[in-house]
């Protein structure tokens, strides 16, 4: 890299990284037209393994996350490129849910916050929160051609089915990303996303929706346009 390149470390965001990453590195970008921005995301989950803990939740949790990174190249909108173009973001924080999600720092290290309610809180929230983003910008949820959800577990994405009211195909990539790959926190809905772009199945004028959750606890939604 060049050597006057501006970093911008960001730490804690959790399963919500991959997405509150692009959408920060696209206002950045709105901002410098004429230059280039990579979110790399690295995920070193099995640092959070709790070796003298049993509880379901550390059971669960190391289960579940791995280790994993992704990165993806953004251009301004002065610059010729391919890909999608990012139309707006949306941050959403839920109040009193600081236990949902998130870790202890203990002698041992990391220990995993891992709430059972996440299911719930999507079933809850999502809906609202997506139909108000897009109707933001004139859009209703039949718009959306291409789903890209965090990997946030089988219920999890049960929950994103049920509160968007789609069909198990319109997460197929998210659960084919669930089953291979696991859950690699910030890292997972890149490649997800990287998945949707390899397949080239979007067509011009396509809107997509990417959508993660994480700690704090909030959602992240990106909306995309080819």
């Amino acid at each position: 890299m060049r050597a006057d390149v501006r970093r911008t470390p960001l730490f804690g965001l959790g399963c919500v990284g991959g997405a509150a990453g692009l959408a920060r590195a696209s206002d950045v970008l709105r901002g410098f037209p004429d230059e280039r921005a990579v979110l790399l995301a690295v995920e070193l989950c099995s640092l959070t393994l709790q070796r003298d803990d049993a509880s379901v939740a550390n059971v669960i949790a190391s289960g579940l996350f791995g280790d994993g990174a992704a990165a993806v190249l953004l251009e301004g909108g002065a610059v010729a490129s391919r890909g999608p173009r990012i139309v707006g973001t949306r941050s959403v924080f839920y109040p009193d849910t600081e236990r949902i999600m998130g870790w202890d720092f203990v002698d041992g290290g990391f220990k995993v916050v891992l709430s059972p309610k996440v299911p719930a809180l999507v079933r809850d929230r999502v809906r609202h929160d997506v139909d108000a983003f897009l109707g933001a910008h004139g859009l209703e949820r039949r718009a959306i051609r291409h789903f890209v959800v965090h990997t946030g577990g089988p219920k999890v994405l049960e929950a994103f089915e049920e509160a968007l009211e789609l069909p198990r195909a319109a997460l197929e990539r998210s659960w084919r990303s669930l089953r291979e790959v696991g859950n690699l926190s910030s890292a997972s809905v890149l490649f997800v996303l990287g998945e949707l772009l390899e397949a080239d199945e979007a067509r011009p004028g396509d809107y997509g929706l990417l959508l993660a959750m994480g700690p704090g606890f909030c959602s992240e939604l990106v909306l995309l346009r080819w």
